[in-house]
């Protein structure tokens, strides 16, 4: 299974906290631990506020961690170390961004925006050789050379996401972080998008890390899923394990609210409804982080924060349901 593949990466206890005023801290991400394997796409989904961009812009080092690890090829992304050694591993580690019109800088031309790694890390040594590099990776992404010139407000959303992706394939990375990257796009484009992300995933043996709250379409995409709850890692499990048989109160609620195309079945499935409102980040709960709204809440859930095992093989979970069976 997963677990016999090599790891690219390991996520250990990662903390990210936001100091609020002198006595407050917003603990955006609080204490996640997963491996993602080379070669494969490793979703992870929450309702907003969950925290889940924030990991994978801390996994990034976009942001420093406030506690934990991220070991990247066995090294530490956090480490301080020589600018050109941290210019390597940010040439490894891409990032696909939520927004296409916000993450394109409007006064560069496409041409630019997708050399500007080219140039930083001196990947071309002529014109031509960059002129070139730049054609090549707009067809790869299912645009053409003539679109080189233009600035981004001349193309739709589906487009710009398209020069994203190739902005972030330009440094031949080995990592991409892809942050809800189809959200902000019309439902016909986001077929199109994910559909090149997994051919582009076959030929140049890309992992993945797919940040997205429609679980429909990470199901499409992943090979396995972490759900992330007020900061916090609720279940991990493999794609088809993870749908077949939710495990956490939390992960039924959400695959409960998804649309199924069976109108017979839909009517005379339950839907899990969860009661209140996500609690604050800064003042979360005591014992287990959803208790709040969780609709098998037990006493023990109130004074103890449940432990991430391994339930079943290779499904993770972390639920007072399924403790430790001593």
């Amino acid at each position: 299974m997963a677990n016999t593949k090599e790891k690219l990466l390991e996520i250990k206890d990662l903390r990210r906290h936001f100091k609020v005023d002198r006595k407050n801290e917003l603990k955006a991400v609080n204490g996640i631990t997963f491996d993602i394997f080379k070669g494969e796409t490793f979703g992870l989904v929450g309702e907003s506020g969950c925290g889940k961009s924030t990991a994978g812009r801390t996994i990034m080092g976009l942001y420093q961690a406030s506690g934990g690890e991220v070991v990247f090829k066995g090294a530490s992304v956090h480490a301080k170390r020589s600018k050109k050694e941290q210019r390597d591993i940010h040439r490894r580690m891409q990032m696909i961004f939520q927004d296409p019109y916000a993450s394109l800088n409007p006064r560069m031309t496409v041409k630019d925006i997708i050399a500007e790694g080219i140039d930083i890390h001196g990947l071309a040594k002529t014109k031509k050789e960059r002129e070139d590099r730049v054609i090549e990776l707009l067809e790869t992404v299912g645009l053409n050379a003539d679109h080189r010139n233009r600035y981004p407000h001349e193309f739709s959303g589906g487009q710009r996401q398209r020069i994203g992706i190739a902005r972030a394939l330009a440094v031949d990375p080995d990592f991409i972080v892809a942050d809800e990257p189809i959200s902000a796009l019309d439902v016909s484009i986001q077929a199109q998008v994910v559909n090149l992300m997994k051919r582009l995933q076959k030929e140049r043996g890309l992992t993945y890390l797919f940040i997205a709250h429609d679980l429909s379409m990470v199901k499409h995409i992943s090979d396995r899923v972490g759900v992330m709850y007020l900061g916090n890692m609720v279940e991990i499990a493999t794609s088809d394990g993870l749908y077949q048989e939710p495990l956490h109160p939390y992960t039924q609620a959400l695959l409960s609210a998804i649309p199924v195309a069976d109108p017979g079945y839909e009517r005379s499935r339950e839907r899990v409804i969860l009661e209140g409102d996500v609690p604050s980040p800064i003042n979360p709960p005591s014992g287990c982080p959803f208790r709040t709204r969780c609709p098998m809440a037990m006493e023990i859930c109130s004074k103890a924060q449940p432990e991430f095992i391994e339930h079943q093989p290779d499904h993770w979970v972390a639920c007072h349901l399924y403790g430790n069976k001593n």
